[in-house]
């Protein structure tokens, strides 16, 4: 060979029958590199040799993307697709998406090295100019091997195709659950793979700006047949399990796709409650402030999660699934059967073995509803109502892991149950419960949430429910025993504070005239209250009720209040109760003030009866005297204080309630 002479190419010189196909396989694995890619794309041409090696090929291109997307659609499109398709599934169940931030690390510390060269290859420009930024190689396997498995199932010709799909479906599923972020890439890659699989018209979601994807060009080489047809195609049975399979992957999709959201800025999920509630209540919208509703039309990535979510919800409907069997699936209270992660479940029989995720069919369904009031959309088939519909998803979403994790669900699951709850709300279907144990029990769950949520915007729709879901009860013994109940057993003062409101909205309108007492309620706007009607039947007319709570309301802080323990420690437990001292003051001073209530309700009475002059003001009084010299320079807490510089009201740390069903006992 002379000196000019190039050495052969050893993806040509050793092409069958020069060599066999087994020989050749390893050839190409030990040569193949980036630059004989265009090489391999032109052997892959002839089908003999790429139904031959092709399934073996998979494993060796994905690294080298996305120089080699070519060649891997040359292997799906005229490889034996059902061999294909077993070492596909098997790349997705293997794939290991780094972390973020070890990524950034990673990227920050190879620096001007090959890993950089590598990166930079995978950059693309938008449209009209600029860099942005690339997507990491997993992402990029997982969109492609998903556009791989679109042409392989179409091509399979078989009278079961579903045993085909069911396989790759748990894959394709495994391997996006396994994923941390990137989410809105990887979904919109499964929402194409879906509606390509299903032969959706509806157009594509269009590339996030942020995502520099180059891949899924769409090509216009002919597939190859498959080599192992089959001459009688699928039955009509057939073919509504592998619907069903589709169906099912949108929904559990949807679950991992929600959960995913992270609640940056107090935006939880979609924010479906908050955007509820300004078009139903405008009045309530603070001056000044951006509305939800603008967030979302302006922020690119709550316009991103708002156009996914959409584009799940689109493809579900493409692919009928049916309002109705989205709500039997999530009010269903059997346990939901969950298998461990990566186990692959025998193909289904018939499409009424496919489960549908419960959590995902929720988040459908609630998209659904709510696109109603924001969108003018039509409404599901089902409405729900608060008795018993709304109860039972209470019961199978929220405390299911013990009552001490009630309100620490993922915020986003949280928001879409009090939309429905809000939605029923805005129906006037509340209903009546089974008994006052589950009604108690339904004010529980949703005033835990108001007290446990770390979003203040959860916190205030659950608080906003549970105060007009009790002012909606017709009878005021019921509605006074939830009050006293609260205010005697539940660990959580701010829970107390609200129990001290709810009395002091029941107390202001059975004593006030018809026509100003309306304008106080808390009840719902549509719902007129037996007390609004005739307000002198109502137990909270009488000195009765506030008889009976005078002890919870005005309890004795002679000996707790400043107890013989260090002031720091009762410093903390001051502050913990704070909330509720001053509710109560303030309802107290509104009964000193409003001469209209003394006689009716014998408030001189109350105060001379309950001592509290003696056992409330006073004690508190002196502990406010004490922790304020204290918190002056040079006290004992002014160090302390200025350490932690901490302050408000928010969630406390209350004790645990026992989870005893319709009490705080």
């Amino acid at each position: 060979m002379s000196g000019d002479e190039a050495p052969p190419n050893p993806l040509l010189a050793a092409l069958p029958p020069a060599t066999d196909y087994i020989t050749y396989l390893t050839i190409v694995e030990y040569n193949l590199t980036a630059e004989r890619l265009p090489t391999l794309h032109q052997v892959l041409q002839d089908p003999t040799l790429t139904t031959n090696i092709g399934w073996d090929l998979v494993h060796l291109l994905l690294p080298l993307l996305p120089a080699s997307e070519e060649c891997l659609q040359d292997v799906a499109l005229k490889g034996n697709p059902r061999e294909v398709i077993l070492k596909v599934t098997e790349a997705l169940r293997l794939m290991q998406y780094a972390n973020p931030e070890a990524e950034e690390e990673e990227s920050e510390n190879d620096e001007g090295e090959e890993v950089a060269v590598e990166e930079a290859l995978r950059k693309t420009k938008l449209e009209g100019g600029g860099e942005v930024k690339p997507l990491p190689l997993p992402v990029l396997q997982f969109e492609t091997l998903l556009s791989m498995l679109a042409t392989l199932h179409r091509r399979v010709k078989t009278k079961y195709p579903s045993r085909f799909l069911s396989t790759s479906l748990q894959a394709v599923l495994v391997s996006y659950s396994s994923a941390e972020s990137h989410m809105d890439e990887l979904t919109a890659a499964v929402v194409k793979f879906i509606k390509t699989l299903s032969g959706t018209k509806r157009p594509h979601l269009p590339p996030r700006v942020s995502s520099g994807n180059i891949l899924q060009r769409t090509t216009s080489q002919q597939t190859e047949p498959d080599p192992e047809a089959q001459s009688e195609g699928p039955s009509l049975d057939e073919t509504k399990l592998s619907e069903r399979l589709l169906q099912s992957l949108v929904t559990h999709v949807t679950e991992d796709y929600m959960g995913s959201l992270s609640s940056a800025d107090d935006v939880p999920g979609l924010a479906w409650s908050s955007r509820l509630m300004e078009k139903l209540e405008p009045g309530k919208i603070v001056p000044g402030k951006p509305t939800f509703a603008e967030r979302f039309s302006k922020d690119e990535g709550l316009k991103g999660r708002s156009s996914v979510v959409g584009q799940l919800v689109a493809v579900g409907q493409d692919l009928g699934l049916d309002s109705r069997d989205l709500f039997q699936t999530f009010t269903d209270e059997s346990t939901e059967e969950v298998g461990s992660p990566g186990e692959e479940s025998d193909p289904p029989a018939s499409a009424n073995d496919i489960p549908l995720s419960r959590i995902g069919s929720l988040y459908l369904f609630t998209a659904r509803s709510v696109a109603r009031v924001l969108y003018g959309q039509p409404p599901p088939n089902d409405g729900i109502a608060i008795f018993p519909e709304h109860a039972k998803i209470l019961r199978n979403f929220v405390g299911t892991a013990g009552t001490a994790n009630v309100g620490l669900e993922s915020e986003a699951l949280l928001d879409a149950i009090l939309c429905l709850g809000l939605l029923a709300l805005d129906a006037n279907a509340i209903d009546e419960p089974y008994d006052d144990e589950e009604f108690a029990q339904y004010l529980q769950t949703v005033t835990l949430i108001s007290a446990n949520s770390p979003s203040p915007t959860i916190r205030y729709h659950a608080h906003y429910l549970a105060s007009t879901i009790l002012r909606s009860h017709p009878e005021d013994l019921v509605r006074l025993a939830f009050i006293r109940d609260t205010l005697e057993h539940c660990p959580y003062e701010n829970l107390k504070a609200s129990a001290v409101g709810w009395l002091k909205g029941e107390t202001l309108e059975a004593n006030m005239p018809p026509a100003t007492a309306h304008s106080h309620t808390h009840a719902h706007p549509h719902q007129e209250t037996e007390e609004s009607k005739d307000p002198e039947t109502s137990i909270f007319a009488t000195p009765i009720a506030l008889t009976s709570l005078a002890p919870f309301l005005f309890p004795d802080l002679s000996t707790t209040i400043l107890p013989p323990v260090p002031i720091s420690e009762a410093w903390a437990t001051f502050r913990n109760e704070l909330g509720f001292y001053l509710a109560t003051l303030n309802f107290y001073y509104l009964l000193l003030s409003a001469t209209f209530l003394h006689e009716a309700l014998d408030i001189a009475g109350l105060t001379e009866t309950a001592d509290v002059g003696g056992s409330f003001l006073g004690p508190l009084r002196q502990a406010v005297s004490v922790f304020k010299d204290s918190l002056k320079e040079g006290g004992e807490l002014a160090a302390e204080e200025e350490s932690k510089n901490s302050g408000g009201l928010g969630k406390q740390d209350g004790g645990r309630g026992s989870g005893v069903r319709g009490s705080w006992r």
